[in-house]
């Protein structure tokens, strides 16, 4: 799905959507999607992945308006993308909604923030629902096994339930078919250290792993030569969009990492 060896996915952080007070409505949405997509195209991204960052507060549980809207939005990001790859994820815990959001939108693949790790958010009513079987039984049933599921082990805001490796995280998501493995930091916009990474890679076995926090062009070739690509979001945002100059100067960077020796 990704030819480039060193794959840069960046995040299209949506405006509140339909159903909260502070929503511009969905065609402002839209607006803004399509604008951070071509930023995003034009400076060499891989792929992007839109997601509801600003609904705040989120939902554990995806409302049927939100999962209407990120499949409108979806759609007209695939619609327009001449060729980057689209990924849909809905916060803030509905794995199920961001698969049946992207088969509707045609989109590529989706991130899930919990898949094999048992995880408390106090601040959103405690633990975090986890059943990788039945997220894979439903991609099954519902005709989406092109779709690839990238999956976040020991993410970032929640405290771990039960104490494991990384390494042992990775392994289990493997087991459970995931189909890329995220690490992240602890907060956003902090990097994982490059030893987790290595961590993570161990258990991963042949299953990629992406860094999903705190990518930027100073640690980009350190990182990079232990991952297998990277989600990115905040790092490339000036103000509510995508910035061709930060993008620029990343993707400079990658560009480093990725030369064949």
């Amino acid at each position: 799905m990704f030819p480039q060896p060193k794959p840069i996915l960046g995040v299209i952080h949506l405006p509140p959507l339909p159903g909260y007070r502070s929503s511009p409505g969905i065609d402002r949405v839209v607006q803004k999607a399509l604008r951070d997509l071509e930023t995003l195209e034009a400076g060499g991204a891989d792929g992007v992945l839109v997601e509801n960052e600003e609904d705040r507060p989120h939902r554990v549980e995806a409302a049927a308006e939100t999962v209407a809207a990120m499949t409108r939005v979806a759609r007209e990001v695939v619609l327009a993308a001449r060729r980057v790859r689209v990924g849909v994820e809905i916060l803030l815990n509905d794995p199920c909604a961001s698969l049946a959001a992207a088969l509707a939108a045609g989109a590529c693949f989706v991130r899930t923030d919990y898949f094999v790790d048992p995880m408390e958010r106090p601040e959103h009513g405690g633990a975090m629902k986890i059943d990788p079987a039945g997220l894979m039984a439903y991609r099954e049933r519902i005709d989406a096994g092109h779709i690839l599921v990238l999956a976040d082990i020991q993410v970032k805001y929640a405290r771990m339930l039960v104490e494991r490796s990384l390494a042992e995280s990775a392994r289990m998501a493997r087991e459970q078919r995931a189909d890329a493995v995220i690490v992240t930091g602890r907060l956003t916009g902090d990097p994982p250290l490059r030893e987790e990474i290595e961590s993570a890679k161990r258990g991963a076995g042949d299953c990629p792993v992406l860094i999903g926090s705190g990518l930027d062009p100073e640690n980009a070739g350190r990182l990079l030569e232990v991952a297998d690509g990277a989600i990115v979001g905040t790092s490339l945002k000036l103000g509510e969009h995508v910035d061709a100059g930060r993008l620029s100067a990343l993707m400079a960077a990658v560009r480093v990492v990725s030369r064949p020796a």
